[in-house]
């Protein structure tokens, strides 16, 4: 279950393909000319990764999309009539999205208040409520069944963004609402029919989940998990085990990835994307941290893992080669390319935490 994600750099992921034909981790592709912003990243100490948990790293340092600060606030999502006095109330901010796009304002995303909420076209969708910031209630509308003119427009905007392109630019908080506003959005927009018995679906506890007008079935946001693992062969020198898929270019590598599937551990998912991918057996598999992924809707859990042994065997069509690195052929890279991996994604914490747990 390989992925064949094209034109990959160092440390991008690889990764198993979904049902709808996205690897985990991949989403959007990352904009064009982005460089990553220097950061340090969660160590490697024995067995464990020290820093690991919520999102949150050595240093400070937290993954992309995790790490939010929003008071989700499950017990007012059962009572519609006090959330429509929420919405109503001169303290309600609201996050306006377009198709998984942010709308922005001179290279900020507003959040639009009194006036500007009251703008709003009648006959959209009802607003999913995200939960209070402070004492702030928050919800998303989308504007995706509006023209992109009429949406910016609505909004007071000058283009429509992915929010991929500002998070090196945004408060960790901030971006981790966003993503959590783009991933409800997309799914409100994607499940409005029963997968049951096919009748329409209405939002119910503040859109945090759909009931079915048919059967009465309730619908819940899919997440859709998938591990990340960085494959250690202990040294001396230590070496890390990254792949070229097909399509990707010549020197292109990335770590291996892939989907949960039914019936098995994220443990066992991490052996057996690694017995598949590369043909290595592994052992000693460690957490190190999750991150969201809300491209649409995914999880990454990232692992290390220790190989048995050097060899590796690729089918020469989803992978074209493995290659064991060393933390001085991966510094070196590093400091020719600019980065490893993508700025927003855990794989390249994955990969940073190793290069700071060792001098070797």
């Amino acid at each position: 279950m390989t992925a064949v994600p094209p034109g990959r750099p160092v440390g991008d992921r690889g990764a198993g393909r979904g049902r709808d034909g996205r690897a985990p981790g991949q989403g959007p592709p990352p904009p064009a000319g982005e460089t990553a912003e220097d950061a340090g990243a969660g160590r490697f100490g024995g067995e464990t990764a020290v820093g690991a948990g919520a999102g949150r790293f050595a240093g400070g340092v937290v993954a992309a999309y995790a790490g939010g600060a929003l008071d989700r606030a499950a017990g007012l999502r059962r009572d519609p009539g006090r959330l429509r006095r929420l919405f109503d109330s001169d303290r309600a901010e609201v996050v306006p999205l377009w198709r998984d796009r942010c709308l922005v304002v001179r290279d900020s995303v507003p959040r639009l208040t009194g006036g500007g909420r009251r703008r709003l076209p009648v006959g959209l969708d009802e607003p999913v409520f995200l939960g209070l910031d402070g004492d702030r209630p928050v919800f998303a509308v989308d504007l995706s069944e509006l023209a992109e003119a009429d949406a910016l427009g609505t909004v007071g905007a000058d283009r429509t963004v992915d929010v991929r392109r500002l998070v090196q630019r945004l408060d960790p908080a901030e971006a981790a609402l966003l993503g959590y506003a783009r991933g409800l959005c997309h799914w409100h927009r994607n499940q409005r029919f029963c997968g049951a018995c096919g009748s329409p679906a209405r939002p119910v506890d503040g859109g945090a989940a759909r009931r079915c007008g048919g059967c009465g079935e309730l619908l819940f946001p899919r997440i859709s998990p998938a591990v990340i693992m960085l494959v250690e062969l202990p040294g001396p020198p230590a070496r890390c085990l990254l792949a070229r898929h097909a399509g990707a270019g010549e020197d292109s590598f990335a770590l291996l990835a892939g989907f949960l599937e039914v019936g098995e551990s994220l443990e066992d998912a991490v052996r057996r994307e690694t017995a598949e991918e590369a043909g290595v057996a592994v052992d000693a598999v460690r957490y190190f941290a999750s991150q969201p992924w809300p491209f649409p809707a995914g999880l990454m859990v990232g692992f290390l893992a220790t190989a048995h042994d050097a060899a590796t065997t690729v089918d020469g069509e989803e992978l074209l080669e493995t290659r064991w690195f060393s933390r001085a052929d991966l510094r070196r890279r590093r400091a020719a390319r600019g980065r490893l991996g993508n700025p927003d994604s855990i794989d390249r914490l994955l990969l940073e935490a190793w290069l700071d747990a060792g001098d070797d």
